[in-house]
């Protein structure tokens, strides 16, 4: 029966791979267009390749450092063998993920453009289609991996449930490493450019956005793929593979005491065969997406969310009989659990859509606010970010509780199992990430159709089609990040409680058989609950180590966000000289008579992306690392709980003021307010440059800082135990 349930699995990713390949096949057979089409699309795919070749060798130096370090503590104990090795293959499908979708992204923004000579309905066809080879590549791949590693720790090396997730666990580290670089690095790429191509082709020199005539256009539509399509495609591959693993974990331990190791694989398998059935009804939801030409932005966006909601409500009904089927203690409420997930999925993608789309009124307001000129859509979209947050806590925190209760049996003192039910609340969220993902993925496809379409000088109602394409792609990422900081918080908290199951096991390869309380009690290490390991370490709020902790776990994500916002800023400051000494030397480009050097502001972008990315990521790694060996685990501890809860709203308040400032500058390009090139235009754009790395480096990086600092604390956790200074 086990061997069926880990096949099932197995199939699940099979059936997701195979779909993805389909559709590949699928979009790749429309008609790329005019020569002039296919010659700018083909200029965006090198350029992406040319970086996303540079990136994967710097990180590729990286890993093998990582690798070796890894060996040299699993020879001297402190790690299994298995570890560096999951390491590396968490880290090459996070990866691998990435390249296939930003391979089919940069194959299909033409065949998109193409598609909207036609009709509306055709070009969102495409671009959704292949939005979906991304999603169900990701899922595909993380299942996948997840398969085949469980089989080999469980039927060939005949490992127990906690030992099988505490290695596994490792490989989500290897796939946060490398989701880090490439979100980081691909952020600073095209915000870089974006920034450049705004401020001095709009701004200064009066010319429309994807203007030919601009030397960062290429470049800008580069950043497109590498940033939010590569970058995205590695980070939701390790928030989908954390949810599943942290949960898996949590299951292991919940029944650790009970001695019912057929109950203990359930609770492990059980997350997996969510995500596997979830894939199967993704699926269906892809078939359910359709809109009408001359569809307004509420048509579209309606279109897109009856196919994610069905997707969800399929999964609930799903997970009912799935916990059934398994017999698994408590199933009922657990699978309530699930429904809790998906709700605050929900709530968080809608009060985005609320805050970030120009149908609704706090982004026309922020509109209006440049009337009185740049200042003052600053100041707007800053207090309308910090307005969005609200909403979204308050789900998470109602989310947290009432997953705690369904799956304890409404038992505040039974941890292990109101934890596990957190972690299937994360899961259940990222079930359907298939289609999620999908409807992310469509938006910068959307984007470089309408660059692609302006280059090519393809008219008005062709680009209006593009336009209406890429202002829902703008918030559809705005919701997809939503889905991915508020699973974020949520696999944070199940991670968070996995570090503790590593010190167990941390412990007991130290050889350490009793857990030694206050009062001079003890408790055979075995046997000791969560709470016996709170009160043997002293976590609490008085203990100083803990309280410095949660300071420096603050203080890592504005330290994070700051390093990644100055980066962006240092690399646009190059673009920004080089396209304008380009406008000032190489006469006729504004005339439309000589055409510029797009390969020198591409070179650029790769060459700062490079060497920005590495201080940002490496600080992440070394955090946790130099905070256990400091303080101890109540340091430890500290620091996750500080950075998951300030990352957590930063990200949201980052995320949504960048997706607003964006949305205001669309909808005065609508004709509101004065329309294209008024004064009210001008201030807006500054807004959308200044948000352009708060929604695409900063705020999305930082659910993975949240994660990656929970990855590493949970693989070094036996050097922790071992030594600290304190």
């Amino acid at each position: 029966m086990e061997k069926v349930l880990v096949l099932l699995t197995f199939l699940g990713s099979v059936i997701a791979l195979v779909f993805a390949l389909v559709t590949a096949k699928k979009v790749l057979k429309f008609e790329e267009g005019t020569p002039l089409m296919q010659k700018i699309s083909a200029s965006i795919r090198e350029g992406a390749n040319a970086y996303l070749k540079r990136q994967y060798t710097i990180v590729a130096i990286f890993f093998a450092c990582m690798f070796v370090v890894l060996c040299i503590m699993a020879a001297t104990g402190l790690l299994t063998w298995f570890v560096p090795f999951a390491f590396v293959t968490g880290g090459f499908f996070s990866g691998l993920s990435g390249f296939i979708g930003m391979r089919i992204a940069t194959k299909a923004n033409c065949r998109t453009a193409n598609a909207c000579r036609s009709s509306l309905n055709r070009g969102l066809r495409v671009a959704f289609s292949a939005g979906s080879v991304m999603g169900f590549t990701v899922v595909g791949l993380g299942l996948l991996d997840i398969s085949i590693w469980f089989t080999l720790l469980k039927f060939v090396f005949k490992l127990d449930p906690s030992a099988i997730t505490s290695a596994m666990l490792t490989f989500g580290m290897g796939a946060s490493s490398m989701a880090l670089f490439a979100r980081v690095g691909g952020g600073i790429y095209t915000k870089a450019a974006d920034v450049g191509a705004d401020l001095v082709g709009k701004v200064e020199a009066g010319i429309p956005e994807d203007d030919p005539r601009n030397p960062a256009v290429i470049a800008d539509n580069v950043g497109d793929n590498v940033g939010d399509v590569a970058g995205m495609g590695a980070d939701l591959y390790e928030s989908y593979c954390g949810s599943i693993l942290a949960t898996a974990a949590l299951g292991a331990a919940a029944f650790i005491h009970t001695g019912d190791t057929a109950m203990q694989f359930k609770a492990v398998i059980a997350p997996m065969l969510i995500a596997a059935v979830g894939i199967l009804l993704s699926i269906i939801g892809i078939f359910a997406v359709r809109t009408k030409e001359n569809a307004k932005m509420k048509d579209l966006l309606a279109s897109l969310a009856f196919g994610t909601n069905l997707s969800s409500v399929l999964i609930v009904v799903a997970t009912f009989f799935i916990l059934w089927l398994l017999k698994l203690d408590n199933w009922m409420w657990i699978s309530c659990a699930v429904i809790v997930g998906l709700v605050v999925g929900i709530i968080i993608g809608r009060s985005t859509e609320y805050y970030t789309s120009q149908s609704y009124r706090p982004t026309q307001k922020l509109s209006e606010s440049g009337k009185t000129g740049p200042a003052t859509v600053i100041i707007s979209g800053i207090g309308l970010g910090m307005l969005s947050t609200a909403i979204p806590v308050i789900a998470v925190v109602v989310g947290i509780i009432a997953s705690y209760l369904f799956a304890s049996g409404f038992d505040f003192n039974n941890v292990g199992m109101g934890l596990y039910g957190i972690g299937i609340a994360a899961v259940g969220m990222l079930s359907t990430l298939g289609i999620t993902l999908a409807t992310d993925a469509y938006g910068p496809i959307a984007d470089n159709a309408g660059g692609n379409a302006e280059m090519s000088g393809l008219g008005a109602e062709v680009r209006k089609r593009t336009d209406a394409l890429d202002s829902l792609g703008n918030t559809t990422a705005a919701t997809g990040k939503g889905f991915a900081i508020g699973s974020a918080a949520l696999t944070g908290l199940a991670l968070l409680a996995s570090y503790i199951e590593e010190i167990r096991i941390g412990l007991t390869r130290l050889g350490t058989t009793d857990l030694t309380l206050p009062h001079g009690n003890s408790v055979a290490l075995q046997d000791a609950t969560f709470f016996d390991f709170m009160h043997h370490y002293d976590v609490t709020l008085m203990n100083p180590k803990v309280l410095s902790g949660m300071f420096l776990g603050s203080m890592m994500a504005f330290l994070f966000c700051g390093l990644t916002m100055n980066a962006v800023g240092r690399a646009a400051a190059h673009m920004v000289d080089e396209v304008r000494r380009q406008f000032r030397e190489i006469k006729g480009i504004l005339t439309g008579e000589t055409e510029p050097d797009y390969e020198r502001c591409v070179e650029i972008s790769t060459k700062g992306a490079q060497r920005e990315m590495v201080v940002p990521s490496l600080i992440a790694i070394i955090a946790p690392i130099a905070t256990g060996l400091i303080f101890g685990v109540p340091g430890v501890l500290g620091l996750l709980i500080g950075g998951l809860s300030s990352g957590f709203v930063l990200a949201i308040f980052m995320a949504n003021a960048g997706g607003a400032w964006d949305n205001a500058k669309k909808y005065v390009e609508e004709g509101n307010f004065g329309g294209k090139g008024s004064e009210v235009h001008k201030a807006t754009v500054v807004g959308d440059t200044v948000g352009d790395p708060f929604k695409d480096t900063s705020g999305p990086s930082l659910n993975i800082l949240i994660k990656l600092m929970s990855m590493v604390a949970i693989v070094m956790a036996g050097l922790t135990v071992a030594w600290s200074l304190f």
